[in-house]
């Protein structure tokens, strides 16, 4: 596969550390091996790192199938960066690699403290993944607080490196280390690595003749260099990475790269690392064409552009910031040149009301947000509804009710995209399923929109908001034609003959009023949230004609074509089906693959579309004596199912503000097959 220029990972703060408060990345699991030591294929390596002392003894290197590494420190150690950019490297290696970044919601927790503790995740194979890992191979402790926090993680055997400078008697104290785990014994069934990532890091910069302050911020790079070493990273991007984004500090970008050197040269030098790893890429996981690493926010946002120029229409976000949706309206903000306007309103309610007026005078209108703004904005929602105007609001869940955890994922808000407005107000609901799909779903959600002129929910979440995986990028000529006509003229004859315009006529097929741009001769018309009557729009309070209105609403979300749910069933006579939504996709996939290696028939099927569901839906619940539906809420599919379907539908909920781990759930579902 051909591998595209990866996406700048977010900016470090200043300093020589490229340290920043937080986020990331995240994707799929899978089993947690032993330990990277396990049985593998050996080599033989004499290579040096670029950089690397000649002379240095030749190491052995393993072959793996797959690692896990998580990086864990202080949510001012830089741990978001150093994770981001080993997945760019991964990403441009080939191989196939899942995310999950693990931040406070704080932008800068007490230090040494286990709520300040920042971790990034990252799973890469030579085969393709699901999941960012159930547990890490590999761990990187900067402080006893990160090793305290993860420690319960990580599966015996694995390989712990750990920053001994960090591992004070206060800061053990701090976070209730009576004696020290690198000296009590507890860490005896891990192979452990005590480096003094901080010192070696001092006496690397001598030369830049900083503060030790200063230069022990760069430690994360320290640590990126020893990574990159052990699993064969590229190191060029990371290079370019440090000179670009420092390019008005060379000094600090110069001090960065020696720090990122040093850590590959002790790699290659020290006795403590005799072996290092390859993980070959995942050719045979891709299909051919031109691939990034892509975030699920930032795909998202090129979904939304993509979708406005295919449907020729500016496009428009109305948004208030609120993590973890800031991203998009960060994003969208670059791309002036698409056409892209970008309004960061004083609140919630401003944010929309300004998409609802963009979307009346003809952009493709966004808001974006995430459970708390999706409250406030209710009531405009319910207004595009009755107004019958496209809008897409984009929900990026997380943890509730009200502020709850803002950096923590959840899929807790689909009851209140299907019902959380007054009155009788559908509005179709759709859920990208991995990262790089909220590309796609971001086109659906604007086809839906434009046309049948509706509001469109669009429900991503913490976990793939912030998560990456290989994107396929699309070639043009693949994308949907979004195009639709606006009213240009009279579309009623009254019974004087007299030729009118009636914005309430509707589509014969679709159901859809006619989209009129203000300002066009003849076309004007009522606006506003007072029922509507039919056809004509003037203001109705007529019993009958509210009722019309209503079901006429209903009936045109009911009507919207959607594709076919698809059923993977290997044999064809399972008796269990697991339904998902969202993204439960890769925990759910790589659970079902797990128990049919064992042996088990299990079928899967997952929805994009909630509302409507597709039409097929009830026909293939039915063929399942069990139906199993994993979600990040208290059932709230399983609820719209069993209501809808009158299906016996079964829950497996988690709402701990993390995504399933595929053991966890291959265990819940081996137990729903024999129960």
């Amino acid at each position: 596969m051909d591998v595209a220029g990866d996406p700048s990972p977010p900016g470090p703060t200043a300093g020589p550390a490229c340290a920043e408060p937080g986020r990331a990345a995240a994707g799929p699991p899978r089993a947690a091996s032993p330990g990277p030591r396990a049985d593998h294929d050996r080599t033989r390596s004499g290579e040096a790192a670029r950089g690397a002392g000649r002379g240095a003894a030749v190491k052995e290197t393993l072959r793996l199938d797959r690692v896990i590494i998580r990086f864990a420190g202080d949510s001012g150690d830089g741990m978001q960066l150093t994770g981001d950019r080993f997945t760019s490297e991964t990403a441009s290696f080939g191989n196939d690699l899942s995310t999950l970044p693990n931040f406070p919601a704080e932008i800068r927790a007490p230090a040494g403290t286990l709520p300040g503790v920042s971790s990034f995740q990252l799973h890469f194979a030579d085969h393709d993944i699901l999941t960012p890992g159930d547990a890490p191979n590999v761990l990187v402790a900067m402080n006893p607080a990160a090793l305290k926090a993860n420690i319960a993680d990580v599966p015996r055997g694995a390989e712990i490196i750990v920053n001994t400078d960090e591992f004070t008697k206060r800061a053990m104290q701090k976070v209730g280390y009576g004696t020290s785990p690198l000296e009590d014994g507890s860490l005896d069934g891990y192979q452990v690595h005590r480096v003094p990532l901080t010192t070696l890091t001092v006496q690397a910069l001598e030369e830049f003749e900083l503060s030790r302050k200063d230069a022990g911020r760069s430690k994360n790079m320290f640590a990126l260099g020893l990574l990159s070493w052990m699993y064969h990273r590229p190191t060029e991007g990371t290079e370019r990475f440090l000179r670009s984004k420092f390019a008005k500090q060379p000094q600090i970008a110069e001090a960065n790269i020696a720090a990122f050197h040093a850590g590959w040269n002790f790699g290659e030098t020290t006795e403590d690392f005799a072996v290092s790893y390859e993980v070959a890429p995942a050719a045979s996981a891709f299909p051919t064409g031109t691939y990034r690493n892509i975030s699920g926010n930032l795909a998202l946002s090129y979904g939304l552009i993509a979708a406005s120029r295919q449907a020729d229409l500016p496009l428009y976000l109305g948004s208030y910031p609120i993590t973890p949706a800031s991203d998009i309206l960060h994003e969208l903000s670059k791309h002036k040149n698409f056409g892209v306007r970008t309004f960061q309103a004083e609140d919630e309610i401003a944010g929309i009301g300004a998409a609802l007026g963009a979307a009346f005078g003809g952009s493709l209108a966004v808001t974006t947000t995430s459970g708390p703004g999706v409250a406030l904005k209710s009531e405009t929602i319910g207004l595009a509804v009755s107004l019958e105007l496209p809008l897409l609001v984009v929900d990026i869940q997380r943890g509730g009710p009200s502020t709850g955890l803002p950096t923590k994922t959840e899929q807790a808000d689909l009851l209140q995209a299907m019902y959380g407005r007054n009155g009788e107000a559908p509005v179709p609901v759709v859920a990208p399923k991995t990262p790089a799909d909220c590309f796609d779903a971001a086109i659906e959600a604007a086809r839906i929109a434009i046309t049948y002129r509706t509001p469109v929910f669009l429900l991503s979440d913490g976990y793939l908001a912030n998560g990456s995986e290989p994107w396929r990028i699309p070639e043009i000529d693949q994308l949907p034609d979004l195009r639709t006509q606006f009213a240009s003229g009279p579309n009623h004859t009254d019974a004087d003959g007299a030729e009118v315009f009636w914005p309430y006529k509707r589509d014969a097929k679709t159901l859809a009023r006619p989209w009129a741009i203000p300002g066009t001769p003849g076309l004007e018309h009522r606006i506003g949230g007072i029922e509507k009557q039919d056809g004509t729009g003037n203001i109705s309070y007529d019993p009958a004609n509210h009722e019309f209105m209503v079901r006429t609403r209903q009936a045109k979300i009911d009507g919207i074509e959607v594709a076919d749910i698809e059923v993977d069933d290997t044999r064809g006579d399972a008796d269990t089906l697991v339904l998902g939504w969202g993204s439960t996709y890769g925990p759910i996939t790589a659970a079902v693959r797990r128990l049919r290696t064992a042996g088990e028939n299990i079928a899967q099927a997952h929805l994009r579309h909630l509302n409507p569901f597709p039409k097929n839906l009830g026909e293939v619940l039915a063929r399942y004596e069990r139906v199993v539906v994993p979600e990040m809420n208290l059932g709230q599919l399983a609820t719209l199912i069993r209501a809808r379907y009158l299906v016996d539908a079964h829950s497996y909920n988690q709402v701990n503000g993390m995504p399933f781990k595929a053991e966890q759930l291959a265990t819940a579902l081996k137990e729903a097959i024999h129960g």
